[in-house]
């Protein structure tokens, strides 16, 4: 499969303008997008850190409840 770097970079750029539109960023300054985009960077990569460390622990917590849950209800079944 051959993948064509124009569309790619096309249909990236065209993102890029979506997300502007969206937030509304093409009307800011120079240094308010750099806040901006600054900012809204840290907010993903704290969102990203945190569902790294606490969605396998809650998996986690969520098995060993079922574990135990069955395990009682073999017991009361028997």
């Amino acid at each position: 499969m051959k993948v064509d770097i124009k569309s790619m970079k096309n249909y990236l750029y065209w993102l890029y303008c979506q997300y502007e539109l969206i937030t509304c960023s093409y009307l800011m300054e120079p240094w308010e997008k750099l806040l901006f985009y600054s900012f809204n960077i840290a907010v993903l990569v704290m969102i990203m850190y945190t569902a790294y460390l606490f969605i396998p622990a809650q998996i986690r917590l969520r098995t060993h409840t079922l574990k135990y849950l069955s395990a009682l209800r073999n017991l009361t079944s028997d």
